[in-house]
């Protein structure tokens, strides 16, 4: 695929998505299974208008069924599925439509609130209407007004899987078939914020009312060795942490605990909710400021913005005495910004810590929040 976006200057070629590849690999299958001919290549127009050509591979022809995959190209994505070959099965059956399934490396739903039921494949609602349409329009072209069964398989999604969200969204077994325009965009930032809209939306659909909420790794160690609790019942951010909170707010949470490491979140206290380094790094300035409101003089200011890391700003606070107040202060303006976001409807704290000096703060409402949790 020859297509490009320009993205911070770069020119990035766009990929195409899995559900793409299994409606494409259906649609040859299809054809292939009621004209008895071999196909090497097949067209495709995706939901978002770009016309596909894509290379058919791996075909199997049988008397009664037909397989063919199409392999994965993401583009310049950073996709863990890069490659991969994504096959259909198709067969006739009795009764009219187009039936269809997942098989070997297509995981399984086991958990309420994602896009399709416990205990169907994780073949979305666009892929699954992207097939349907394909086959449907290989059946017309043939005047084929039988049914057929598809079956989208994946062999080496159970080892990719692991290496996705999947394990922690609920679905086992194997990767996703996915897309909404059925076009990658490289880096984008929407399919984070549609994971998390996934993961918020399965804990909501569990009867969750409270939330726990961590940017990544370092939050989730800490909420398992410092606040005792199991790291899979939060939800990591990322950096889209004002996204989270509105996301909360829509699906009806009426409060959500964030925990952070404050390389992160000092810089909500900023008011920039959105923590990645592309929009600013911000972290020693804010310190100062703090710091000189609560007294610390020019010089102890200037140390702290000639620091390189938190940790060793909060060394030279600590050297002047003057560390505790200027958290106070930091917090308060934290709490004052997650409230302006989140609005009337949902309560919100937060738990600020450091890898060298552990717990440094916590906003007003995060006790409360943290026991509605602990008894969720």
């Amino acid at each position: 695929m020859e297509e490009y976006i320009v993205r911070a200057g770069k020119r990035l070629r766009l990929g195409y998505t899995t559900g793409s590849c299994a409606a494409a690999a259906a649609k040859a299958a299809a054809w292939m299974l009621l004209t008895g001919r071999r196909r090497e290549q097949i067209g495709l127009t995706t939901p978002g208008g770009v016309r596909l050509e894509l290379a058919v591979r791996a075909i199997e022809l049988g008397a009664g069924q037909v397989s063919c995959a199409i392999e994965k190209d993401p583009g310049d994505d950073p996709d863990v599925t890069r490659g991969t070959l994504i096959f259909a099965a198709v067969s006739k059956r009795d009764g009219p439509g187009v039936w269809i399934d997942g098989g070997a490396g297509v995981g399984r739903v086991t958990r309420p609130g994602l896009d399709q039921p416990v205990g169907a494949a994780a073949i979305n609602s666009v892929p699954r209407k992207m097939i349907r349409e394909n086959v449907g329009e290989v059946c017309r072209a043939l005047d084929y007004r039988g049914g057929l069964s598809v079956v989208i398989s994946a062999p080496e999604g159970e080892a990719l899987a692991k290496k996705t969200f999947n394990p922690r969204l609920g679905i086992a077994g194997g990767i996703s078939i996915l897309g909404t325009t059925g076009i990658v965009e490289p880096m984008s930032e929407q399919a984070l914020v549609d994971t998390i809209r996934l993961e918020l939306s399965q804990r909501r659909a569990g009867g969750a009312e409270y939330v726990l909420l961590t940017p990544g790794n370092y939050g989730a160690e800490f909420i398992r060795t410092s606040l005792g609790l199991d790291p899979e019942r939060a939800v990591q951010t990322s950096n889209f942490i004002g996204e989270s909170l509105d996301l909360c707010r829509e699906l009806g949470f009426r409060g959500a605990l964030l925990v952070g490491h404050i390389g992160k979140l000092v810089k909500l206290a900023g008011g920039m909710l959105n923590t990645h380094s592309k929009y600013g790094d911000c972290r020693m300035e804010l310190l100062a400021a703090h710091a000189g409101a609560a007294g610390l003089d020019a010089a102890g200011s200037g140390a702290v913005l000639a620091c390189v890391s938190c940790d060793e700003a909060l060394r030279v606070l600590r050297e002047h005495g003057i560390c505790e107040e200027t958290l106070r202060r930091l917090t308060g303006r934290v709490e004052l910004h997650l409230a302006n976001r989140a609005g009337e409807q949902l309560r919100t704290g937060a738990i600020l810590f450091s890898k060298a000096f552990g717990l440094l703060g916590e906003t007003g409402q995060a006790p409360a929040l943290l026991q509605h949790i602990r008894e969720g």
